[in-house]
């Protein structure tokens, strides 16, 4: 993250609800050094939780954390928990490895012990849900399949993924949705011996986060959603809606790249230039060096979609298409950087899949589906989240326990929920139904590039230190620009 760019800070800002800061209790958890090059004074810890809290006999999961000490232990506030999205992603690599180390995050490395931890199922939380890569994902398999020969193979292959990731996981698999992850969550404040915990929660971290609200208001001093995800929104509108953000940051990328002497393909047709890649690779006629193998149209998208996250990304991106699209092309640049073959993937799928179950009946109504998507993203349909999440679950056979519904938050303090105007991932619709379900929620909107504005907003940045820090909330209809 760079956070030498500057934006404007917005102008008026009030106080709502301050919280004072709490001391904690004392804390159950043993905590031993894990300093890495990057946060020297970093200690680790974990804690167990059920893995089926109405089955007990099903035995407990282990859940990793890691913390930063408030520099400032004199004024400490208490605790500050990080999720930085996924679902899979690593909070104790996000604090280990300097997640949270830009000077304009000083503020809560001074005022707050911050605590990454790791969900249920991932990364150094064990069991870590566990599939086997080759039969997780197939680049052969047709994720838009047109007719009931091809659906009938999305399910066939789906169904054996997933029994696959059963058989290698066990019964958490089954309880790898938010609503349990969520009441981890209380686990692990009761563990910190904290009777508040302060919260900030990155794209599926603000899901995440909501839960939990939901379930426990009075257990809440202040939370961040950034980057914000509806999950109360009905699926396929926001399949649509996702689609429809990804487009439009793909085509500002191009309008960016065309005109920049930092892209490499500056004076192009870049949208053009992008189709012929894609549909190149859907004829098996793109290299790509790490893979061994001819990319996919899906891989290159992928690669290009994970590439719009950081707005300071562009020049890369600019740099990898021309390579993907050379007289001797190498997709490298790009499919290195989908998640296809992610260690995490496995539990990106699971989890989504409680939470994001598939809604297809068949295959004229998939096909309806994905007819609406090309519409609404005619150059980058071949990848957006959503639809990697439904295509991934038809045919999943583990049950969903987290549909979409609502979670509204009623009794909490004011909540900062920040959604960017061209996230390729979380489009503002989203932000404004999370808020809308918040009483008492502050919105702050971005109208910048990129997915969080933590990662390619200093003004949100800014917004979000004061908040956490000293409960200073934006003046309505704040934008960072």
């Amino acid at each position: 993250m760079d956070v030498r760019r500057v934006v404007a800070v917005i102008a008026a800002v009030v106080v709502m609800g301050v919280v004072p800061a709490v001391a904690s209790a004392s804390s159950s958890l043993v905590w031993h050094a894990c300093a890495t090059q990057q946060e020297p004074t970093a200690e680790c810890a974990t804690v167990d939780v059920p893995i089926d809290r109405a089955r007990p006999q099903l035995g407990s999961a282990r859940l990793a954390l890691a913390r930063l000490p408030a520099a400032d232990q004199a004024h400490r506030i208490g605790s500050l928990l990080v999720n930085p999205g996924g679902p899979g992603g690593s909070g104790v690599g996000f604090v280990q490895f300097g997640g949270l180390a830009s000077p304009d995050l000083a503020r809560l490395r001074q005022s707050f012990d911050v605590v990454g931890f790791d969900p249920r199922g991932d990364w150094f939380s064990t069991p870590r849900i566990t599939c086997d890569p080759a039969t997780l994902f197939d680049p052969a398999l047709d994720r838009f399949p047109s007719s009931r020969r091809g659906f009938d193979a999305l399910v066939a292959h789906n169904r054996a993924a997933g029994e696959d990731c059963v058989a290698r996981t066990g019964p958490l698999l089954a309880n790898a949705d938010t609503q349990s992850a969520a009441e981890d969550i209380e686990t692990i404040r009761a563990a910190l011996g904290e009777p508040k915990i302060s919260w900030l929660g990155l794209s599926y971290g603000t899901e995440l986060g909501a839960v939990y609200a939901s379930k426990h208001p009075g257990r809440v001093r202040a939370m961040v959603f950034d980057g914000a995800v509806d999950h109360a929104r009905p699926l396929r509108q926001a399949i649509l809606e996702e689609a429809a953000a990804t487009e439009d940051a793909l085509v500002r990328f191009a309008d960016w790249c065309r005109g920049s002497a930092d892209c490499a393909l500056r004076g192009r047709d870049v949208l053009r230039f992008y189709d012929d890649v894609v549909a190149r690779a859907a004829r098996g006629a793109v290299w790509a060096s790490d893979l061994g193998r001819s990319a996919t149209a899906d891989e290159i998208s992928a690669g290009v979609y994970n590439h719009l996250y950081l707005r300071e990304e562009w020049p890369a991106l600019g740099k990898a298409l021309a390579a993907a699209g050379g007289e001797f092309p190498d997709a490298r640049g790009l499919t290195e950087r989908n998640q296809f073959l992610s260690p995490i993937y496995g539990a990106y799928r699971a989890i989504g899949c409680h939470d994001f179950p598939s809604p297809f009946t068949g295959p004229a109504d998939m096909g309806v589906l994905a007819g609406l998507v090309r519409a609404v993203a005619p150059h980058s349909w071949r990848y957006s989240e959503y639809w990697d999440f439904v295509s991934g679950c038809t045919g999943w056979p583990v049950p969903a326990k987290n549909p979409p519904q609502p979670h509204p938050v009623h009794g909490a303090p004011p909540i900062l929920v920040v959604g960017g105007a061209h996230d390729p991932a979380t489009p503002p619709a989203w932000a404004r139904g999370l808020a809308a379900s918040i009483d008492g929620s502050a919105l702050l909107t971005r109208a910048g590039d990129g997915h969080t504005g933590l990662f390619n907003s200093a003004c949100a940045r800014a917004v979000e230190v004061e908040y956490l820090v000293r409960g200073v909330t934006p003046a309505p209809s704040p934008i960072c620009r």
